[in-house]
């Protein structure tokens, strides 16, 4: 109309004024057809947080069960409690479309009693569970194989389905849906992965005969620490030489006449390399190990006393000195324990001498 009306008419906002006159024909409203998008935003759902709880979607895992076409809805509901929720528990909601067994009263109040929400795919919205028939659709295709393979006996191989279905990659999830469900690729007779997950974290180190190596030992002590840590933690004796090695990740070492009971062969975790300097003075180092290599760690005197006050009541601490470490690895320890544990080193004589010690600047190598 615009068209045929603009070689002989014109008037300010004349293509706005046959817009909208054609519009509000009533004809026109009646038998034109929309050429625009669909009216109705889509209701998104519910994102997972987790794996099976919201089935058809995240790992995109499944389950091919045999049912018969007229299998009652209680015999479905058996079979739904057998193969599902005893290995993946109660969903919180499924998504299926409109079978009748879906829509049935007696799987809606199933549903119902165990506290799982059926969302029901509609007309106007089929992608609701385009999950499931993407599923279904693979599922046939594997079994007309499996019709053409093994004749009247495709049954038997429902199992495999099932199988083969789980460890195919799916390029949606980047992966294959048994590796999505349980963190780690399924071991099959093609040796897929040939990765050992549990060296992803480890170093691969290596020690040669004639190698000077750190033994790592574990110290030992029954006293508090109030979460005090790293003033006594494990340390490392040596270096040793490598004698021998055994196996693969064990080393024998060349230990000296006092250790003579504790066996020379070790984890290569125990051990780290001995770098060589020049500057190096190696004293033999006097620490009476046990067989499982640790040690009783020794206190020699106390440095220094205070009160630590908390909500309800005070605490008497001491600075303890340890036997094998010096004066800044000392640590404070509860008063009492160590009262009731080493006596002796609330000696007044003793004492006075230490705090003498101290004061007068007296020759820190004693402390070593």
């Amino acid at each position: 109309m615009y068209k045929d009306l603009k070689p002989l008419y014109w008037w300010p906002g004349m293509k706005v004024d046959i817009t909208d006159y054609v519009s509000r024909c009533l004809t026109c409203q009646k038998v034109k057809a929309e050429h625009r998008a669909p009216t109705g935003l889509l209701q998104p759902l519910t994102f997972p947080q987790w794996k099976w709880e919201r089935i058809t979607r995240l790992t995109k895992s499944a389950h091919f069960i045999l049912v018969r076409v007229n299998m009652s809805s209680d015999i479905l509901a058996e079979f739904y409690i057998r193969e599902v929720i005893r290995l993946h528990g109660v969903p919180i909601s499924i998504v299926c479309d409109r079978d009748p067994k879906f829509t049935s009263r007696f799987w809606k109040s199933l549903q119902k009693s165990l506290g799982t929400r059926l969302n029901l795919s509609t007309a106007f919205h089929p992608q609701t569970d385009g999950q499931s028939e993407r599923v279904i659709q693979i599922l046939e295709d594997m079994l007309r194989a499996c019709v053409i393979d093994f004749g009247k006996n495709w049954e038997r191989s429902i199992p495999l389905l099932d199988f083969a279905y789980n460890n195919s990659y799916q390029s949606s999830i980047q992966m294959a849906p048994f590796e999505a469900l349980y963190g780690r690729r399924c071991r099959t007779p093609l040796c897929w992965s040939e990765l050992a997950y549990a060296d992803t974290k480890r170093r691969d180190i290596r020690h040669e005969v004639g190698d000077k190596v750190f033994l790592k030992v574990s110290p030992w002590k029954k006293v508090l620490r109030f979460g005090k840590k790293g003033k006594l933690s494990p340390r490392y004796i040596g270096p040793f030489e490598v004698l021998e090695k055994i196996g693969t990740v064990a080393y024998r070492l060349a230990l000296p006449p006092e250790f003579d009971k504790i066996q020379n062969v070790f984890h290569v975790s125990m051990l780290k390399k001995y770098r060589l300097d020049p500057s190096h003075v190696l004293e033999p180092e006097e620490v009476e190990l046990n067989p499982d290599l640790s040690y009783e760690e020794e206190p020699i005197m106390i440095l220094d006393r205070e009160v630590k006050r908390l909500r309800n009541k005070n605490v008497s601490l001491v600075k303890v000195l340890w036997r094998n470490h010096n004066v800044e690895e000392a640590t404070w320890e509860p008063e009492e324990t160590m009262k009731e544990q080493y006596p002796y080193l609330f000696d007044s004589d003793k004492n006075s001498r230490t705090n003498s010690l101290f004061k007068g600047g007296g020759n820190c190598n004693i402390l070593k």
